[in-house]
């Protein structure tokens, strides 16, 4: 069996494309009118055919904005993407903040009210904290990734 990726359900199926596709810089692969297909594996389906072919009724209600699931992006280009949604008044759940183990990010909602993360890729948090002085053995303390990461990250950094 092989998983495909996720589904998620939109009011605005075009709305949905734009946003991830120009907002998000994700590539569309598939468009059938009624659902899109992105070349990460996310897929947004226009709520109202998803229903109508899972004959969906009464009981099986959609319900956007439940903060069940997230998105999960990594980004080179935090900031920039940052300092656009801020443009576009998306609602932010938190604004860039560092996490614990140092990757900087920001948490968001998508036009349907799900729950986006984007967040700095780890090779880039590697970098960002050894150039900030940090040396090898503190990086994999502070971040729990591998030495053996640490090393390769850094060493292509500096190719």
């Amino acid at each position: 069996m092989k998983f495909m990726g996720p589904i998620i359900l939109v009011e605005n199926l075009e709305l949905s494309r734009n946003f991830y596709e120009k907002i998000l810089r994700q590539k569309v692969i598939y468009d059938f009118g009624v659902n899109v297909s992105f070349e990460c594996g996310l897929a947004v389906h226009l709520r109202t055919h998803f229903e109508e072919i899972h004959m969906m009724r009464g009981s099986h209600k959609i319900l956007y904005g439940s903060n069940s699931v997230e998105l999960n992006f990594e980004t080179e280009e935090l900031d920039d993407v940052y300092n656009e949604l801020k443009q576009l008044k998306v609602e932010f759940i938190h604004e860039i903040q560092e996490a614990p183990w140092g990757q900087r990010g920001i948490t968001f909602y998508d036009p349907d009210k799900h729950i986006v993360s984007i967040g700095e890729a780890m090779e880039g948090v590697v970098n960002r904290l050894y150039k900030q002085g940090l040396s090898v053995d503190e990086v994999v303390s502070k971040t729990a990734m591998t030495k053996k990461f640490v090393e390769q990250a850094i060493k292509y950094a500096l190719e």
